[in-house]
């Protein structure tokens, strides 16, 4: 079984990313299931095969611990790894070829906090992927894109898996497309774009970012997909399965290394 995890901001299109590989691996004869890890989500464009609000309950949290909103939201997502044994139970037990697994919202409450990472890093599989999720409308102007880039390496960092940075409703952003992808292909192409920037303060800390980041390696190439259209998806399974095959490889190496 292997896993793959779908963070990135909240509104960047996670769950609905999450129903559409479930299907792509569906209609391609394989056994994928969705663990929802968010919980406080109310509705979801699936319907979860295992999920965290089975466990935790945001009312009750509310209620017994006369919390507010936001105050049961960190509680809730500090005791999802106090359930981890529970959901792995479960998955085991459906004994699929993947496990799909959409997270919280708010991805500072997850990546950031201890029990994220936790999770993933006790989390039973035998290759683990993550897919930070770049909201194509937000990263549409250099500096967003600056920002969330600098974001997707922080949660690199925190989740200590390989990652995928994937760009979400290429559709509704036709017209920066290929920029935004230029800006992932090239620091050079980002930097060009933040010196037409306005707010100078800004544009030369971007700039200091994006430098920075493509000397450490952690410059990655996007992969645009519209979760309304599908376009993509075959270009996101083969990265997938590159990185999850390579995962497999690298583990028979090391087992028979002399």
């Amino acid at each position: 079984m292997d896993a793959i995890f779908i963070t990135g901001t909240a509104g960047s299109g996670k769950s609905f990313l999450t129903s559409r590989l479930l299907q792509w691996y569906k209609d391609h004869q394989v056994f994928p299931v969705s663990l929802n890890l968010d919980p406080g989500v109310i509705s979801l464009p699936y319907t979860p095969d295992v999920d965290v609000r089975d466990y935790i309950d945001i009312n009750t949290l509310m209620d017994n611990y006369n919390l507010g909103p936001n105050g049961s939201l960190i509680m809730a997502n500090d005791m999802i790894s106090t359930k981890l044994e529970d959901i792995q139970n479960e998955i085991d037990n459906l004994n699929p070829d993947y496990v799909i697994v959409d997270t919280p919202g708010q991805i500072e409450l997850f990546a950031f906090r201890e029990s994220g990472p936790y999770f993933i890093s006790n989390f039973l599989a035998d290759n683990k992927v993550n897919l930070f999720i770049f909201d194509g409308v937000v990263v549409s102007s250099p500096i967003n894109y600056s920002s969330i880039s600098l974001l997707a390496s922080s949660v690199k960092l925190r989740l200590k898996i390989a990652q995928i940075n994937v760009l979400t409703k290429r559709d509704l952003i036709i017209d920066r497309l290929k920029d935004v992808l230029e800006w992932s292909n090239s620091h050079f192409a980002l930097e060009f774009a933040l010196n037409n920037e306005k707010d100078l303060e800004r544009s030369l800390l971007s700039k200091d970012l994006a430098k920075s980041m493509s000397k450490g390696g952690f410059m990655q190439t996007l992969l645009a997909v519209s979760n309304l259209t599908m376009n993509g998806i075959i270009n996101l399974s083969a990265a997938l399965d590159r990185i999850l095959n390579q995962d497999q490889v690298e583990e028979i190496k090391t087992k028979y290394e002399v």
